[in-house]
């Protein structure tokens, strides 16, 4: 169970500081921006590096299932980063174009994907709830 809480805690970790980050920076207090894609920090990437995290402490940086895990995390975390991030970009320019001529037709939602940066801070952010989890864990 402590595995779960810990990627559970790291999402929402960063999906909160997500939204501080975007309420400080624009001054505007919308909930929709807690649980949108993109930004920094990437949720995504603390989640998997959080799970990463404490299964290398409490299972071993040997185990098949860490081996798994770290897998996992670096394809999660190169989609954020390559993928969702271009088809981000595709869907802004997409966006943009149907607006400029007047196109009769719905606008496509545009789900963004992260910078390098918002991947890194968020397998920081991950890192640390899941060896904040591991210790608290060992004083029970």
């Amino acid at each position: 169970m402590i595995y779960l809480i810990t990627a559970f805690l790291a999402f929402v970790v960063a999906q909160g500081l997500k939204y501080l980050i975007i309420a400080i920076r624009t001054g505007k207090n919308d909930w929709r921006e807690s649980y949108m894609s993109g930004g920094m920090p990437s949720a995504h990437s603390a989640t998997v590096t959080s799970m990463a995290v404490i299964v290398g402490i409490l299972n071993g940086v040997n185990s098949a299932i860490f081996a798994v895990i770290v897998l996992m995390a670096f394809i999660v975390m190169y989609d954020a980063i390559m993928v969702r991030r271009s088809n981000g970009e595709i869907g802004a320019s997409l966006t943009t174009l149907i607006k400029k001529e007047k196109f009769d037709v719905r606008l496509p939602r545009v789900a963004k994907g992260h910078t390098p940066a918002e991947v890194v801070v968020g397998a920081i952010i991950g890192a640390a709830v899941a060896i904040v989890a591991v210790c608290i864990y060992n004083l029970f």
